[in-house]
């Protein structure tokens, strides 16, 4: 990833979970963590990974609020897989009830230039949305000056795995880099 040298005390908290069908062998958002925390991410030193969450939104929104305490991180990006999808896409909000959630970041320019990403305004109605609404809600409720989004991983094939890893790295730089300009 390319970054500006300012960035190096931004820190960035990303998660995954667990697979949660028996067909299941492994869960590409975790696969995707799993790339990035074995090239070792040089260019982002305060990267810290929350991998292989529990399928459970109480759960996983404890120990996700609880790193969050623990290291402040200026980022968050949740991941989770979505089988159905084809690309990266980035939920615009999350809602539980009739309570919705948006995130703070403009993610329209976020994808703008992106070649395998889009918008979603459907976080999916299962633990990812779960997640991703209470952590939205915890910001707020908070006053956190923290950028938070959720990323859904599509299964990843030969065909397009390095694509959707450029784009990932491009969704971290790009995060990075406003909140450079922000300062």
């Amino acid at each position: 990833m390319n970054e500006p040298e300012s960035s190096a005390q931004i820190k960035v908290l990303l998660t995954s979970f667990q697979t949660w069908l028996p067909h299941q062998k492994s869960n590409s958002s975790d696969d995707l963590l799993d790339t990035i925390q074995k090239s070792n991410c040089a260019s982002i030193a305060n990267l810290f990974l929350l991998r292989n969450l529990p399928v459970n939104v109480e759960k996983a929104t404890y120990r996700v609020i609880k790193k969050v305490k623990q290291i402040e991180p200026e980022i968050i990006v949740c991941c989770g897989m979505a089988e159905k999808r084809n690309k990266l896409t980035i939920e615009s909000n999350a809602s539980h009830l009739d309570k919705r959630f948006y995130t703070s970041v403009n993610v329209a320019d976020l994808v703008a230039t992106l070649e395998i990403t889009e918008v979603s305004n459907d976080a999916g109605k299962f633990v990812c949305e779960g997640l991703y609404y209470q952590l939205l809600k915890y910001i707020r409720a908070q006053s956190l000056n923290t950028q938070c989004i959720f990323v859904h991983v599509p299964l990843l094939s030969s065909n397009q795995s390095k694509l959707i890893r450029q784009d990932f790295d491009s969704i971290i730089c790009k995060l990075i880099g406003k909140l450079n300009l922000d300062d």
